[in-house]
């Protein structure tokens, strides 16, 4: 089965948490968790592989928090997504690099079919942008707000 990790989803929601309220905000990785409805043991983790990928920077102290580095709308899921599933492959044969990798590969019928899908899929992933998706879940009610303790 082909899906994303649970920190992957959870690390789209925190980028989201910030994008809605603006690309200036800076909010307390408690605040977006407890709105998110990330688990506290993970959201250690998924601060420090979103700020080592330069997608989030964070501020110690009192007055600290998260904040974007750049703007919502420079953001895209598929950066989010490959930093922390690496880059996205579909099939094995699409990084081979010679014939020495796939006795198939010269009269293959599917390995360019595979590359076409991949290719398809990241191009979409590199359009839907932070700043979309914020702005479409503002004109959406989120019914897990309740649950918010």
């Amino acid at each position: 089965m082909l899906r994303i990790n649970r920190q992957t989803d959870y690390a789209v929601r925190v980028i989201l948490a910030l994008a809605k309220r603006g690309d200036e905000a800076r909010l307390s990785t408690d605040e977006i968790r407890r709105e998110m409805l990330i688990p506290p043991a993970l959201m250690p983790r998924i601060v420090a592989r979103l700020a080592k990928s330069g997608l989030l920077n964070t501020f110690p102290g009192r007055e600290g928090g998260l904040m974007l580095p750049r703007p919502s709308a420079k953001i895209t899921l598929k950066d989010v997504v490959e930093a922390f599933e690496g880059p996205i492959l579909l099939s094995q044969c699409l990084e081979a690099k010679g014939e020495d990798d796939c006795p198939f590969r010269v009269n293959c019928p599917v390995s360019p079919k595979w590359g076409r899908v991949q290719v398809a899929m990241l191009r979409e992933m590199e359009k839907i942008s932070f700043e979309d998706l914020a702005l479409e879940s503002l004109s959406v009610p989120m019914i897990m707000s309740n649950l918010i303790p």
